[in-house]
C-alpha cells in the first residue's frame, strides 16, 4: 500500500494533496518507472475518497509524462520519470541548509489551471485544450512591414519612456474604430493594457480588497479566478444556463439573470465581471432582453459591470448583437478588449474602456505595476489597423472560424451517442459539451489522450459546485479534418465507457433478480 496521508480539513484540494504526494513518492525514486499504481477505484476506496478525486490526481500526473494508463491493463510510472528526479541544488541556492523558499510564499496555489490551458501540446495531434487564434493565417509579412514603417518613422520616440495610458495613435485607431460600432468614446475613456488578463488584474487592484465581494460567471475564465483569488477576494459565481436538455431546451442561455439578482439581494457585491458574448468556456450569448433586464438590475443596486469583449467580434454570422457597453445608460459598464483573440495574442496589447475617473484610477495603477505596454507592439498594432489590415485579417478569420465551428457542430451531431449535449454557439473560439449524468471528463481525457486526442475538463472553470461530466472543445486552432477526427475519437471512447457500465448495470440487476 502506498504511504499516502490526506487531510480533509486542509484548504488545499484534496486531488492536489494526492497529485503532490504521488509526484514526491516518483521523485524520491519510492516509485520507479514500470512501478504499476493503483486503479482510481482501487485508490478512492483504501483512502476513503470519491473515485473523480483520484481520477483528477491521475490526470494531472499524466499530463506532466509522470504516469501513463493503458487501457485493459492499468496505469503505470512512465519509463522517462526516472530523469525527472530531483537533484539537489548547492546551500547557496537553497539546497540542504539553505532557504525554504516554498514557506516564504506568499500564498498556495496549488492550481495551475492558466498553464495547462496556455501550453502547447506538440505530442497530441487534435488538442482542443487552448481557445487560440489560429497561427497558420497570422498575416506576418504585413505586420512586419508596419513594423518597419513605425521604426524607420519614429524609432527613438516608441523606444523610449511612453505614457502609462497608452500609446496615443493606438488610442485614436481605437476610437475611430469603437465610435464605428456605437461607442462613442473619448482619448480620456480608454487604457491601454497588457491585454485583458492585466486589466482584470488593475480592476481588482484599483476596486477590490480582501474580503469584498466579486460576482463572476460559473463556470468562469480561470486567468480571473485566479486574480481575484489570489487577493484574497470573495467570489460568488453565477450559474450560466447553456441551453442544453439538461438545462431547460429553448429557454435563454448565458449568464442567469434571475440568480444574479438573487446574489446582488442577498450579497453586497462591489464589482459584477461577465462575458455576455461566447462565454469562455460555455461559448453561449446573452440574448439581448435579459442585457437590459441585467443592466437596470445593475444600475438598481449600483454595481458596476465589467464586461469581457474579447470573443465578441468573432460572430459567424453578419448580424451584431449590442454590448452591454452599448446599452448602458448609467454610466456602470466597465469594458475590456483586446487583440489577442482577433489578431496577435502574443503581442500582449489590449484595451479598457471607463468613465474617465475610472480610467485615471487604473492609469495610476498601472504606473506602480509595468510603467506602459510595450510601445513598439502599440506603434505597430496602430499602422496595421490605420492600414485598413486589422479589418480585412478580422473578416478572413471570421470565415475561417465560422467553417471550423460548423465542422465541430457537424461532427458532434455525427459521432456523439444521444446522450451527450452540448452548446450551440454562432461564433467565439470554444464549445461546452455535457456528458451523461454520472461519466467524470477528468477520468476520459486519461483515455482519449492514448489516442492523440486533448480536452479541457469542465472542472478547470469552476470555483463552485463543479460539474464533473462537463468539457470545453476549443476549436478555432484546428482545421477541419482533425476536428472530425478528433471528435470521432472522443465519441468512440465514450461510447466503449457507455458499453461498459451497461454491462455492469446488468450484472447488478441479474444479480438482484437471482436473490429473489
Amino acid at each position: 500500500m502506498l504511504p499516502l496521508q490526506l487531510q480533509p480539513a486542509s484548504h488545499i484540494p484534496l486531488y492536489i494533496q494526492l497529485r503532490d504526494q504521488l509526484r514526491a513518492l516518483v521523485h524520491a525514486g519510492d516509485l520507479r518507472p514500470g512501478d504499476r499504481i493503483p486503479a482510481s477505484r482501487e485508490l478512492a476506496v483504501q483512502l476513503g475518497v470519491h473515485r473523480t478525486t483520484v481520477a483528477n490526481a491521475y490526470a494531472e500526473l499524466e499530463s506532466e509524462g509522470l504516469i501513463q494508463g493503458h487501457v485493459g491493463r492499468g496505469t503505470f510510472i512512465r519509463g522517462s520519470a526516472l530523469p525527472m528526479k530531483i537533484t539537489p541544488p548547492p546551500p547557496s541556492l537553497g539546497g540542504n541548509g539553505g532557504v525554504r523558499w516554498e514557506s516564504l510564499f506568499a500564498d498556495e496555489r496549488g492550481e495551475e489551471v492558466l498553464s495547462r490551458l496556455t501550453q502547447e501540446s506538440p505530442d497530441h495531434d487534435v488538442s482542443f485544450v487552448m481557445a487560440r487564434p489560429a497561427a497558420e493565417f497570422f498575416p506576418v509579412e504585413e505586420l512586419r512591414a508596419c513594423c518597419n514603417a513605425v521604426l524607420r518613422r519614429e524609432a527613438t520616440q516608441i523606444l523610449r519612456l511612453g505614457p502609462s495610458d497608452g500609446y496615443p495613435p493606438l488610442k485614436q485607431q481605437l476610437a475611430e474604430m469603437l465610435r464605428a460600432e456605437g461607442i462613442a468614446v473619448r482619448d480620456e475613456n480608454l487604457l491601454i493594457t497588457d491585454g485583458c488578463q492585466q486589466a482584470l488584474d488593475l480592476l481588482c487592484k484599483a476596486f477590490l480588497r480582501p474580503g469584498d465581494s466579486v460576482l463572476l460567471e460559473n463556470p468562469a475564465y480561470p486567468g480571473a479566478i485566479a486574480i481575484f483569488a489570489g487577493a484574497r477576494v470573495r467570489c460568488l459565481g453565477v450559474p450560466v444556463r447553456t441551453g442544453t436538455r439538461a438545462n431547460g431546451s429553448g429557454g435563454p442561455v448565458g449568464v442567469d439573470v434571475s440568480a444574479l439578482e438573487a446574489t446582488l439581494i442577498a450579497n453586497r457585491v462591489k464589482l459584477m465581471v461577465l462575458t455576455p458574448d461566447f462565454q469562455n468556456p460555455t461559448g453561449t450569448t446573452l440574448p439581448v432582453p435579459e442585457r437590459r433586464r441585467l443592466l437596470e438590475i445593475a444600475a438598481r443596486h449600483q454595481v458596476p459591470v465589467v464586461e469581457d469583449h474579447i470573443y465578441a467580434r468573432l460572430r459567424a454570422r453578419v448580424e451584431k448583437v449590442p454590448s452591454l457597453k452599448q446599452l448602458d445608460r448609467a454610466n456602470l459598464v466597465i469594458q475590456i478588449d483586446s487583440f489577442s483573440k482577433v489578431a496577435f495574442p502574443g503581442l500582449r496589447v489590449g484595451w479598457c474602456i471607463a468613465p474617465e475617473n475610472v480610467i485615471e484610477r487604473l492609469r495610476l495603477v498601472k504606473q506602480t505595476t509595468d510603467l506602459h505596454t510595450d510601445q513598439l507592439s502599440q506603434a505597430t498594432l496602430a499602422e496595421f489597423t490605420r492600414r485598413g489590415l486589422l479589418a480585412r485579417h478580422l473578416a478572413c478569420m471570421r470565415k475561417v472560424y465560422g467553417s471550423r465551428l460548423a465542422a465541430l457542430q457537424a461532427a458532434l451531431e455525427k459521432h456523439m451517442p444521444e446522450e451527450v449535449q452540448w452548446t450551440r454557439p454562432e461564433g467565439g473560439m470554444c464549445l461546452w459539451v455535457e456528458l451523461p449524468h454520472g461519466f467524470d471528463a477528468s477520468e476520459l481525457l486519461i483515455h482519449v489522450r492514448e489516442r492523440g486526442v486533448l480536452f479541457a475538463p469542465g472542472r478547470y472553470f469552476y470555483f463552485q459546485n463543479p460539474q464533473p461530466n462537463t468539457l470545453r472543445l476549443g476549436f478555432a486552432g484546428l482545421d477541419e479534418r482533425r476536428i472530425a477526427r478528433g471528435v470521432a475519437t472522443l465519441a468512440e471512447l465514450l461510447r466503449i465507457e457507455m458499453r461498459k457500465r451497461q454491462r455492469g448495470a446488468r450484472r447488478v440487476e441479474g444479480a438482484r433478480v437471482a436473490l429473489v
